[in-house]
């Protein structure tokens, strides 16, 4: 379970989350919808314990996250997260990049992190393209190789932060398809995204964040067939 309870967070003098509180059990989707510059982001970032924050709480599994006596290191191997931009080492061959990380972080062998890696790139669609760079890929498919990067550490828990937002619409759908692909296989996953389609259909719930607040939290037939908050609607009608 991830737990938030009274999330504050600032840059400087502005105050980005004004006090959040959600759960997100195993099993669960929940995706993260408002306009751009409501916190949904740095959402994900205070759960992966890449932000800091100034006060409130986040437990994955009950270990508190910006405890100073967390081993950050430790914990984030549960929790895989997605960005807008995949970040993958030029260099590298499809498969090398997904391989590093299981072998420099985990310790596995080079037979044990090249085995791991052609399993979950073949597990996102990719397993003709393990010998190729990645200037080579399509966005969509760069994207679905750092999903199989994220997924080769066996985490717990997927953030995935605005995926298909950097790319061309025709892409957009081979990416939603492996993050449906993994919540029918019951992957806990938090998803920032603007695919309002996606967020009604995978969907186990729905926050809708507005100006660092949860302004609506329920299901996606009540976030999206009868919102609570005139906020809300009128978010859902203006996109």
């Amino acid at each position: 379970m991830i737990e938030v309870q009274d999330v504050r967070k600032s840059f400087g003098d502005l105050e980005v989350l004004k006090g959040i509180n959600f759960t997100v059990n195993k099993g669960e989707v929940v995706s993260m919808i408002g306009g751009s510059g409501s916190g949904k982001s740095t959402m994900l970032m205070c759960i992966n314990g890449l932000e800091q924050i100034q006060s409130g709480n986040i437990r994955i599994d009950g270990t508190d996250v910006h405890a100073k006596s967390t081993d950050l290191n430790k914990l984030r191997r549960k929790i895989g997260i997605v960005f807008q931009q995949w970040n993958a080492f030029p260099h590298l061959t499809v498969l090398e990049n997904v391989m590093l990380a299981p072998r420099k972080v985990l310790g596995k062998s080079k037979r044990e992190a090249e085995e791991i890696a052609v399993q979950q790139l073949s597990h996102v669609g990719l397993a003709e393209k393990l010998k190729v760079y990645p200037s080579r890929l399509s966005g969509g498919q760069q994207q679905r190789m750092a999903i199989a990067r994220a997924l080769a550490m066996s985490p717990d828990y997927m953030l995935f932060d605005e995926v298909t937002s950097a790319l061309d619409p025709q892409l957009v759908g081979e990416v939603l398809d492996t993050m449906r692909m993994l919540s029918s296989e019951g992957m806990t996953m938090i998803v920032v995204t603007h695919e309002m389609k996606f967020a009604r259909e995978v969907s186990d719930r729905v926050a809708f964040f507005r100006e660092g607040l949860i302004h609506e939290f329920g299901t996606p037939e009540q976030i999206f067939e009868d919102p609570q908050r005139a906020e809300t609607a009128a978010f859902l009608k203006s996109i």
